[in-house]
């Protein structure tokens, strides 16, 4: 399983319009193959501070996902309303 990472800093002006793109495409991206589940957090100390948070069965999955016409057309309606670049994370359980 992946669960992927991505931090995203927001302004007051802009995180409304983030919160309400995610929430309509949260449907969407979790009918994607392989996705188990997709979810928008919030930083305690800082509000303007959003992560979402998804799980995939596997990185090919993700890779599909991110590589999806939809992806591309959502990331270009949301890339604007961020204040810093976003940073991502793919990660997997450590089997030690």
């Amino acid at each position: 399983m992946i669960t992927r990472i991505v931090k995203l800093s927001l302004s007051e002006e802009t995180k409304d319009q983030f919160v309400d793109i995610f929430y309509l495409t949260q449907p969407v991206i979790q009918n994607f193959n392989g996705c188990m589940k997709v979810d928008l957090m919030q930083d305690v100390q800082n509000t303007n501070i959003c992560f979402t948070i998804s799980h995939w069965v596997t990185e090919a999955d993700l890779n599909s996902y991110r590589n999806s016409q939809f992806f591309k057309e959502t990331w270009t309606k949301v890339k604007p309303l961020f204040s810093q670049k976003a940073e991502a994370w793919s990660l997997e359980k450590n089997s030690l």
